[in-house]
């Protein structure tokens, strides 16, 4: 199993608690990631939105790619997952600048996680197109072919509905292809993401549930010829003494209410997704339905269901905890490093 986490990029990830103890700040984000590595964290994943998502739209964000190429700059092992999103980015220019920063880490520690766009006002606020659900996975697949081809070869012109390039030339190219994550629960999204993604990432379920996804996937790339993906899975963590200390601090950040800064959005995130489950408004207090996992408990407990995630075939779990660096810290202990 690898272990990678969000980055708090928007200084928490809890709708109901205005203040988590994480500073939105080159300072917070420096540290957390050289700390990561450390203590046996193998990647990080950078959400790209310009408003914040969870602590309101008036609330500090982080600028995913600067920041990801600075984290590259100054940590050694450390995998930086950046999520781009094709309406906010023309595929040639982050072809370019997705092997530049390939190159600043190395080679092989840049990754993308390719999301289709569901908020359309924030869309709408910066100048950004935006597209219905199936039509934004369109965009996506061009965008997609476009990338992919420009870090194999030169001299070469596309033209879709979408996306136009003409005689493109990507100098230098990636030191190694970076891996492409995608997440998504339509059916449009699984057909794009196993046609042209190396990797799936899932929001929190169980084990089970997650075993019965990989299948669905394995599926599909197998009637296509193609070789098995990586396969992701959100979670929040909650490790304690006592599994009564860990569901007390479950309630306590589940207890979310309407008038939060974080709630502006569900309504519009839910009708512009399309999910297989319905979502709760307790799902909602953590985002990606990380509670879900069930890696809330005893440090038995929760490796114990580590070790159910792999038997269904995750090899990676992104997880999310708060105040982040001291809850990463006793996962480490607890969990990884045991």
């Amino acid at each position: 199993m690898r272990y990678g986490y969000w980055m708090p990029v928007f200084g928490g990830w809890l709708r109901n608690i205005q203040d988590e103890g994480m500073e939105t700040s080159w300072n917070y984000v420096k540290r957390l990631a050289q700390r990561s590595e450390e203590i046996g964290f193998d990647l990080s994943l950078v959400a790209e939105l310009n408003l914040n998502d969870i602590k309101g739209v008036d609330a500090p964000s982080l600028d995913a790619w600067s920041t990801a190429a600075a984290l590259t700059a100054v940590t050694n092992s450390l995998e930086l997952m950046v999520a781009v999103r094709p309406t906010f980015h023309n595929p040639a220019i982050l072809a370019k600048q997705a092997a530049n920063i390939d190159h600043i880490g190395g080679g092989g520690r840049l990754s993308l996680n390719v999301v289709s766009s569901w908020w359309a006002n924030e869309a709408k606020s910066y100048g950004v197109q935006f597209d219905e659900h199936d039509d934004r996975y369109r965009r996506t697949s061009e965008w997609l072919e476009i990338v992919d081809r420009a870090w194999r070869q030169d001299h070469f012109t596309f033209a879709g509905n979408y996306h136009r390039v003409e005689d493109l030339v990507v100098q230098p190219k990636p030191a190694k292809k970076p891996v492409i994550y995608a997440g998504g629960e339509s059916e449009k999204a699984k057909d794009t993401i196993s046609r042209q993604c190396d990797a799936y990432v899932m929001h929190g379920d169980d084990p089970q549930t997650v075993a019965a996804k990989i299948e669905d996937m394995e599926d599909r790339r197998a009637k296509l010829n193609l070789p098995s993906m990586i396969y992701g899975v959100a979670g929040y963590t909650v490790v304690r003494k006592t599994e009564e200390e860990a569901q007390a601090e479950v309630s306590r950040i589940t207890n979310v209410k309407a008038f939060a800064a974080g709630y502006g959005n569900y309504n519009q995130w839910l009708s512009n997704t399309k999910l297989e489950k319905q979502v709760s408004l307790e799902d909602y207090s953590v985002s990606n339905r990380g509670l879900r996992a069930g890696l809330v408990g005893t440090p038995d407990q929760v490796a114990e269901r580590v070790y159910d995630f792999e038997k269904a075939g995750v090899n990676l779990l992104l997880l999310q905890c708060s105040p982040q660096l001291e809850e990463m810290e006793r996962f480490s202990e607890a969990v990884i490093n045991a």
